[in-house]
């Protein structure tokens, strides 16, 4: 087996791997977000970003099967681009469970506030608002590297990084008319979806 089939191979069993990681929080969200609502913006934002990112995912397992992709002589010489795509799509894929999976109760599909809402400031937290949103984009930009896929990389960069952030943008106005005072606190000691930005 060449490397740039055992790239593709790798892909496809740390896709598997996180997506299974990640079933039980998206199951949990799906309850508490129909049975416990306070608030949920009307907006776009809620849909299209969740689509788009499945849209990326169907993407990624057609290049995994090479449709959509550099093949052949067109990938020679773009083997350590691969390797760092892989490297980021694995390390970001589990960032994103991790993020997700430490929301706890808190955790739900939709930008919403729930009854008993906790302001999540701990663990990655700390020093980023929006962890699961920049981990899912840095994965997906990886995944699009690593399989060399022309499909995967302008939706990521085109459509997918706008709507997250904004969709990211909704969430810090929800979370500050909710929390008021205690989260421009944390704002102020956080950076938006990188550390120390924003």
């Amino acid at each position: 087996m060449d490397s740039q089939n055992a790239i593709n191979i790798l892909v496809a069993i740390n896709l598997i791997v996180s997506m299974s990681a990640n079933m039980s929080g998206a199951k949990k969200g799906l309850k508490t977000s129909i049975t416990k609502v306070v608030e949920r913006p009307v907006s776009i934002l809620q849909k299209y970003p969740p689509n788009i990112a499945a849209l990326v995912l169907i993407l990624t397992i057609l290049s995994i099967f090479k449709v959509g992709s550099l093949s052949g002589e067109d990938e020679s010489g773009l083997l350590s681009i691969r390797i760092a795509g892989l490297l980021m799509f694995v390390v970001f894929s589990w960032l994103q469970v991790k993020a997700y999976k430490s929301l706890g109760d808190s955790y739900s599909q939709d930008v919403v506030i729930m009854k008993g809402h906790k302001l999540k400031k701990d663990g990655i937290y700390k020093l980023i608002r929006h962890p699961q949103y920049i981990s899912q984009l840095l994965s997906d930009l990886g995944a699009g590297m690593a399989l060399l896929s022309y499909t995967i990389l302008p939706v990521v960069l085109l459509i997918e990084i706008p709507l997250f952030v904004m969709r990211a943008r909704m969430e810090d106005k929800l979370l500050q008319k909710h929390f008021g005072d205690e989260f421009n606190s944390y704002k102020n000691r956080s950076g938006f979806m990188f550390p120390f930005v924003g």
